[in-house]
């Protein structure tokens, strides 16, 4: 059984906006693209407010049990999907430490950013209604900075 405490979805978002600010920051440090960077420092910064906003809805955190088949099965079911799929949170650092071109670090990116967003729509099933509003926003946003790292990849592929 899994010892997954609800709070942790919001513990988990955090860390994805932290690992996304982290990524963006260490891509700006590496390529050499004016557009690049000014678009990865955009969306660095973007990630801060996020995680200020999840920081902000874990600090107001009530318990909150969604309908489920068996006990805690959505839980486990986030926590494998956070750890596996958008953020390998132990090989993160590993990982972009190999990103040394812009086609590869937009290609990262957009992958995580579409992980990220399918995180959040999961997520909004397993915090209270009144929360999905806030959680709406910020898939809203994500959205957005997809569509930006597709511009910026389909111009440097022209």
């Amino acid at each position: 059984m899994s010892s997954f405490n609800p709070s942790e979805i919001y513990q988990f978002a955090v860390k994805i906006e932290e690992n996304g600010e982290k990524f963006y920051r260490e891509m700006t440090k590496k390529l050499d693209n004016p557009k690049i960077k000014e678009l990865f420092t955009f969306l660095a910064d973007e990630e801060v407010e996020h995680k200020a906003i999840f920081n902000n809805l874990l600090s107001k955190f009530e318990k909150y049990d969604p309908p489920e088949s068996y006990p805690r099965e959505y839980f486990a079911y986030l926590e494998a999907y956070t750890e596996n799929i958008v953020f390998s949170f132990s090989k993160f650092d590993d990982d972009i430490s190999k990103i040394n071109d812009m086609e590869t670090a937009l290609r990262f990116a957009i992958n995580k950013e579409l992980d990220t967003i399918q995180y959040f729509q999961e997520m909004k099933n397993l915090v209270h209604q009144s929360e999905n509003e806030k959680i709406e926003a910020i898939i809203e946003e994500e959205r957005k900075h997809v569509v930006k790292l597709f511009e910026i990849q389909r111009e440097l592929n022209n």
